[in-house]
């Protein structure tokens, strides 16, 4: 038994493609007429301000959101300056106190640098004296010492003591010179 292909239905349809027709080509162009209006009319009632209604509010949307955002923006620009602001100011305000600081500092050191001055001009003023009274003393013994020196070389060179009045007189003449 052999079995073939076939590619016609059962009872098959012996005429021309039924949109092709030309017998009913009228009355598809009315049905095709009738459902185009149809279908503008659901379409241009129900779809068409759906969409425009969604298209509408997503651009409402869009520029509420741009607003708001602009809005943020303005706010930050202003936190930004007011912040740039108050750290000029902080800077300003540091700088000042570093300059008093630095002026209170130097007048500080200053002043204890004259104290120290004064109390060394009169430390200085004290050891002068001192110095003066100390060489006057020892000036006033020189003269007996050049006194007493005088009178063992020359007994020592001659044998003899001189006068004490001879010495003194040598001895104020030499340290008058």
């Amino acid at each position: 038994m052999a079995t073939t292909a076939h590619t016609e239905v059962p009872g098959g349809h012996k005429g021309a493609f039924p949109p092709f027709d030309s017998h009913t080509f009228a009355s598809q162009l009315v049905w095709l007429a009738i459902t185009f209006v149809l279908l503008y009319v659901i379409l241009a009632k129900v779809a068409l301000p759906r969409v425009g209604g969604i298209i509408a509010e997503r651009q409402k949307r869009i520029d509420d959101d741009l607003a708001q955002a602009n809005s943020f923006k303005t706010q930050s620009d202003g936190a930004l300056a007011a912040y740039e602001k108050s750290l000029a100011d902080a800077r300003s305000r540091a700088q000042s106190i570093a300059n008093d600081m630095r002026e209170k500092q130097a007048a500080e050191a200053a002043s204890t640098r004259k104290k120290l001055e004064d109390q060394l001009q009169a430390k200085l003023a004290d050891a002068e004296k001192t110095i003066a009274g100390t060489k006057q003393k020892a000036m006033a013994n020189v003269h007996g010492i050049a006194t007493d020196a005088t009178k063992a070389i020359v007994e020592r060179l001659i044998g003899k003591a001189p006068a004490d009045n001879a010495i003194d007189a040598a001895v104020a003449d030499v340290l008058k010179r």
